[in-house]
């Protein structure tokens, strides 16, 4: 069951609709007398839009299913090693242990049963995404539609890799967020270390805001340093009233009071107003104000200071307060600062877009009635595409005719829903801030804008092409090719991939039209081995696949002269010529810093741009570029030395009335002319010897033990043609450096304040601590063909003793020998 019944669904959006009239979902409405004022508040005020980020195995899971447990929406937590968690749905998902795709759970905290008549539980649209850097893009397209972040961080191995990419990426959208030390009850684990590696990796000053409690070996629970209460007990519902009576020993109790004064003192230097409270009460600060302090803290999500919270989500030892931490800290979408969208070519609030000046005579124009944005499209079972959504203002009704300003068309979504996972609930509609799925969408994808408009007529040109974030699709690395044996398996197979594309653009795909084979491409083997079981076992294809290879680049060294390509054929009935010339370069940093950005297009890692000489031009200049920049595109899909695509050029595409243009043509003869003389000029380059190959070259970082560190170093040096970047060892605190490198303040160690690892009276587990792998990590760039199936090599140099991520660094060019060798 979903701790959001529909009747409570229904009653929200109905309240919402009345508090929310010509309100958008950065603008609050508060009453200011009421006899009853909970009722009479924002509702939007009580929602919390986060995500559960973190690397892999670090338990996000796990928390999500601990988080719905004690929220009521279940009647016992999924377990990851038995196969039965919510969020983690898809049978692959189960199979090996991971979330592959992100999954978003609505529920209510408090339960009903905690709290009283007079207070509002919190909605938590909660989304729990993928830890594997293979599907770091399902990350990265959830991260703008949040308002806040849990970053889950394993108490045993710290900060690792995927972490510091995915905090940078918060820090990028400034999502305020806070840190949650998972697995504290797993043999070798260290709150101190991983306290220590929050201000040294992830570039912020660690708040303590809770310390474990230990009662010999076993994490006994958890206890709140600003209030020194328990507020987590092993075998315990953590109900206030079971906590009550507890109180903790005197070592903690003086543990506390240091964490207390050094988390007051680390607020006061970023908070002036708990500064001045600071000056009236001393010490003795209520704890209320001290949680307001952080709140505001938080909210401008720069990440200065880090709250950090202890437990074990396993034993459910401090989920609960981690939940209320969420309502008390995190910002609702009413606490963000106001939307920016894209609108042609200017970037402008959402509030200045949607009430512009008015104006007597353009009062009947279609005014924007509500605008959402796509941020996950997924295949259901039962109910078709599933277009995932936040809702920025107004409300958004299901049966609407909705404009996708990306697509430039109406679509009309069936039903509107809040999911948890496989479970759903419909709903008549969405407030602001909300998310939800929407059914019936049959060509929206990510990254898309929907707005509903006022009537059923198309916005005027000021509002029909606004985008909220428009997404950024990193290139491929790897692709791996499909046979099918009949035409209707050929047509099975380009639906199941058309699908799966709008499902995850990231995947892409192509027909060779003279081999009649398939390509797909993605960003790694793991990413491509999941679209694989995903098209054999939930769309059903029969095709015999290849083996998973390296996506080589092709470029260009030299500029090409104009090519003028010319199209004169008959497409689909009708006739048409047209023309264009195109100049091929290869594209420097210097060209975009040069242009001005409404003059081109990025696409690829290409940079297009159309010129149009002359003034007064016969046709429609905006439709005819759009037409010869598909064009272009199409053409660069393969290049000519090995049919790979083409990468780092810079297409310059010259349209001229006055020998171009030859009467009305239809938009596939402008695209075949732009595509003839892109084609054409890659083919004179191809002939001067001007075509060049590029390879992804990965960033690697490997967690081993000691006593294989060397044996690694040389192999990757060595034999596979790689450069060791750094070799740090994971224990050691002693140093700081700034790795996020986005000027984000260096943190000396020595400022950091974390308590003792088990109060320095538990030898036992120094023992164990004693007993443990020395481990290093080694950062290398390495080209991709050469760590493809790198961890089976690790494996038997390590006896599975290790750990390895690799993300995309840059494209270099091949040369000598490898390069005789792809030919």
């Amino acid at each position: 069951m979903l701790g959001f019944h529909k009747t409570e669904l229904c009653s929200f959006a109905t309240t919402a609709t009345t508090a929310t009239t010509a309100t958008t979902a950065t603008t609050a409405t508060t009453a200011t007398t009421s006899t009853s004022p909970v009722q009479r508040e924002n509702p939007i005020k009580y929602i919390r839009n986060i995500g559960i980020v973190a690397h892999v195995d670090a338990g996000k899971t796990t928390t999500t299913e601990q988080m719905l447990y004690n929220s009521g929406a279940l009647r016992h937590a999924g377990n990851v090693d038995h196969g039965d968690t919510v969020t983690d749905f898809l049978p692959m998902e189960r199979q090996r242990g991971i979330t592959i795709q992100s999954a978003a759970i609505t529920f209510n905290w408090p339960k009903r049963d905690d709290h009283d008549l007079n207070t509002r539980p919190h909605i938590i649209n909660l989304i729990d995404t993928p830890g594997h850097i293979d599907f770091r893009f399902e990350v990265e397209r959830c991260m703008p539609i949040l308002d806040g972040a849990v970053c889950v961080i394993d108490g045993v191995e710290g900060v690792e890799a995927h972490t510091e990419r995915v905090w940078s990426s918060a820090r990028e959208f400034k999502i305020p967020r806070f840190v949650f030390v998972n697995k504290l009850d797993r043999e070798g684990a260290s709150y101190k270390k991983s306290i220590q590696d929050i201000g040294l990796k992830l570039g912020g000053m660690p708040l303590v805001c809770q310390i474990p409690w230990w009662e010999g070996d076993a994490l006994k629970g958890v206890v709140d340093v600003i209030t020194g209460r328990i507020v987590s007990l092993a075998g315990t519902t953590d109900s206030p009233e079971q906590l009550s009576e507890i109180a903790v020993n005197d070592v903690i109790k003086n543990e506390i009071e240091r964490a207390r004064e050094r988390l007051i003192e680390l607020l006061c230097e970023k908070d002036d107003e708990l500064l001045e409270l600071w000056t009236d009460h001393g010490k003795d600060l209520p704890s209320e104000l001290i949680k307001k302090s952080i709140r505001r803290v938080l909210s401008n999500g720069d990440a200065s200071l880090v709250p950090v919270f202890a437990g074990s989500s396993l034993k459910n030892v401090g989920v609960v307060p981690l939940l209320n931490a969420v309502n008390d800290y995190l910002p609702s979408p009413l606490d963000r600062p106001e939307l920016e969208v894209s609108n042609g070519k200017k970037t402008q609030p959402l509030g200045q877009i949607l009430q512009p000046p008015q104006i007597s005579n353009k009062h009947k124009q279609p005014h924007v009635e509500s605008l959402a944005s796509v941020f996950k499209v997924v295949n259901d079972s039962r109910r078709g595409m599933l277009t995932w959504v936040r809702v920025y203002h107004g409300i958004l009704k299901k049966n609407t005719p909705l404009w996708n300003a990306n697509l430039q068309g109406f679509e009309r979504p069936l039903n509107i829903m809040q999911i948890s996972a496989s479970q759903n609930v419909e709903v008549p509609y969405l407030a602001p801030g909300q998310i939800g799925a929407l059914t019936g969408l049959k060509t929206a994808r990510t990254g898309d804008t929907l707005m509903a408009m006022s009537s059923n007529k198309a916005p005027p040109p000021e509002l029909s092409h606004i985008q909220v974030r428009p997404l950024e699709i990193p290139p491929a690395v790897a692709f791996i090719v499909l046979d099918v044996s009949s035409p209707t398996g050929a047509k099975n197979l380009e639906t199941a991939l058309e699908n799966a594309s709008r499902e995850d653009p990231s995947l892409r795909w192509f027909k060779d039209e003279k081999t009649e084979q398939y390509t797909l491409s993605g960003m790694g083997a793991l990413h491509l081995e999941v679209a694989r079981d995903r098209l054999e076992n939930h769309y059903k294809v029969e095709a015999l696949w290849g083996k998973i290879v390296v996506d080589y680049k092709e470029s260009v060294s030299i500029q090409t002269p104009p090519t003028r390509g010319f199209f004169d054929k008959t497409v689909a009935g009708n006739t048409g010529i047209a023309a264009c010339t195109a100049v091929i370069e290869p594209l420097e940093s210097h060209h975009t810093d040069a242009l001005p950005r409404s003059s081109y297009i990025e696409r690829d890692g290409n940079v297009i741009r159309v010129q149009f000489p002359g003034e007064d031009h016969p046709f429609d200049v905006d439709a005819t570029r759009q037409h010869l920049i598909n064009g272009v595109i199409a053409a660069l899909a393969r290049g000519p030395r090995r049919a790979s695509p083409v990468y780092r050029c810079l297409v310059t595409l010259t349209y001229d009335g006055e020998t171009d243009y030859f009467g009305t043509a239809s938009g596939a003869h402008l695209s075949g002319a732009a595509r003839k003389a892109v084609k054409d000029a890659l083919a004179a380059a191809q002939q001067q010897n001007g075509i060049i190959l590029l390879e992804p070259v990965m960033r690697v970082t490997i967690a081993c033990p000691e006593t294989a560190a060397g044996a690694i170093q040389h192999d990757l040096h060595s034999a596979r043609g790689g450069q060791v970047l750094e070799i740090r060892d994971m224990q050691d605190s002693s140093s700081s450096t700034n790795p996020m490198g986005d000027g984000s303040t260096e943190i000396n160690i020595n400022d950091i304040y974390a308590p003792p690892d088990s109060y320095d009276f538990q030898k036992s587990l120094r023992e164990t601590r004693k007993g443990r792998l020395r481990m290093l990590q080694i950062t290398a760039q390495v080209p991709l063909a050469e760590v493809l199936e790198y961890d089976g090599v690790l494996r038997s140099k390590t006896s599975g003793h290790h750990s390895l991520t690799m993300a995309l660094d840059t494209f270099e060019r091949v040369t000598g020998s490898r390069e005789k060798a792809l030919l």
